[in-house]
């Protein structure tokens, strides 16, 4: 009749007084949240931060860094003749081979805004952002074929089941946003060929994995409500949903039944605050057009409505960068679709006093070869070039108006300032005003962090 009680449980059912601390250290030592706490709560930082946001703008295949970012005259010089062996030592290829002919860029580069930066001529939009741009020309890794370059972009690591970097953010940092996700995801087009590992929470608490969001319609799958169930009726549900899981979760001690309850209580929020995000109907007319048409521009709108209200990292990818072939004939079509969606975006975010907050990072997951994919020039493209690639950061607290490392003539190596992608990261981190080496999750018995055993922060980008 007088079931005996253990420890816990004499706690638990304590009113107040020495119970509730007991209690709340106990939880804290098994690492479980007491019922109603916020995974996703605002937390402190290591180092006073310049970046409280972050838009990742991935443009998904591998962009052409000597067509784009990073001009060499040398290439005329060499077209059509077979790459020098100087230039092959060291440097492994992926599709093609060392008998395909240098390529030069058909087009310009014109220099913008007061510091000159050289961007090619397929970009005029992005241009005139110069001198709010930190254009890296000297970033790598050893990644060549999508899904690893993917995940060594999005994770630091090419081998699948890391968290990517919105997700250590919201770990780190938690979110403001009390209705929508700390980590939101845009998709346009075709998925990323790593799919869903390059928003996945990886080994950390399901709570921080990023959240896909459709640009049009109800924005989340299966979130409203059914016609015949009442907010009542609905409320009421939820509330015994969590409290069948709080009763578990005092059985198993599982941490994770905290980030479901967590979950739900989100999903109940954000059936008002979702729809409403999605409307543009009070979005001011010029700022709609100033965007562009299309599904990347609606994204990146909705990227800086999402971190006006609170949301940490959005990703917006953009696919078609992949150009093996014609890439005379695809790259300006691929450059029209985002030139004046990103530039838009960074100068709406300064006009309304965000950029400085909000860090824009436009990235790929590697370049492309000084050298055409197979022999024949005509419809050449390009293969994939981990080894020296071209990405550009905005606001945050980057400094603008420069180019950081260089490559040799052809593109082809680094050869000033090395930023290797855990480099790339650990100050992406640092802007967050976290420490790479500190921000760890125990797993498997090890401290794991985003950067690995890596990284060191690129202190020119650091404003």
């Amino acid at each position: 009749m007088h079931a005996p009680l253990d420890r816990r449980q004499l706690l638990a059912r304590t009113a107040g007084g020495m119970g509730v601390a007991a209690l709340a250290s106990l939880l804290a030592e098994d690492e479980l949240l007491a019922a109603g706490a916020d995974p996703l709560a605002a937390r402190s930082t290591h180092f006073k931060p310049t970046a409280t946001s972050g838009i990742f703008v991935f443009l998904v295949g591998g962009t052409s860094q000597v067509d784009l970012f990073d001009p060499k005259p040398g290439l005329a010089k060499l077209h059509g003749q077979p790459i020098p062996e100087s230039f092959r030592a060291g440097v492994r290829l992926g599709q093609t081979n060392y008998s395909a002919p240098v390529m030069r860029s058909p087009w310009k580069f014109r220099r913008h805004g007061r510091c000159g930066t050289e961007l090619s001529e397929l970009l005029p939009e992005i241009g005139s952002c110069a001198d709010d741009l930190a254009l890296v020309r000297s970033l790598h890794h050893d990644a060549f074929d999508h899904a690893p370059g993917e995940l060594m972009l999005c994770t630091g690591k090419e081998q699948p089941g890391r968290p990517t970097v919105g997700s250590w953010l919201t770990y780190g940092l938690g979110s403001v946003s009390k209705n929508l996700p700390g980590y939101v995801v845009l998709l346009n087009g075709r998925s990323p060929k790593a799919r869903s590992l390059v928003w996945g929470n990886g080994f950390l608490p399901a709570t921080h994995q990023g959240v896909l969001f459709r640009g049009q319609g109800s924005p989340i799958l299966d979130l409203a409500t059914p016609k015949d169930i009442t907010p009542e009726m609905h409320r009421a549900q939820l509330d015994a949903v969590r409290e069948l899981n709080a009763l578990r979760r005092e059985e198993t001690r599982d941490p994770k039944l905290d980030a479901q309850i967590a979950a739900y209580e989100l999903a109940y929020r954000m059936q008002s605050a979702a729809p409403e995000l999605v409307d543009l109907s009070k979005e001011p007319q010029v700022v709609i057009d100033s965007y562009g048409a299309g599904g990347f521009a609606r994204s990146l709108l909705l990227a800086r409505r999402l971190v006006e209200r609170g949301v940490r990292f959005v990703t917006v990818t953009h696919p078609d960068w992949d150009h093996h072939d014609r890439i005379n004939d695809l790259l300006p079509r691929s450059c029209r679709e985002i030139d004046k969606p990103v530039a838009a975006l960074i100068k709406d975010l300064n006009q309304r006093g965000l950029l400085d907050s909000t860090l824009v990072a436009c990235v790929s997951e590697f370049g492309r070869t000084a050298i055409t994919q197979g022999k024949e020039m005509a419809g050449a493209g390009r293969d994939h070039h981990p080894h020296a690639f071209s990405v550009f950061l905005a606001g945050g607290g980057v400094r603008g108006g420069q180019v950081i490392g260089g490559t040799d003539e052809l593109g082809w190596k680094v050869a000033e300032d090395p930023v290797h992608m855990n480099d790339f990261h650990a100050t992406l981190l640092r802007l967050f005003g976290l420490d790479h080496k500190r921000l760890t999750f125990r797993h498997q018995g090890l401290d794991m962090r985003l950067t690995d055993v890596a990284g060191k922060v690129v202190a020119k980008l650091v404003g």
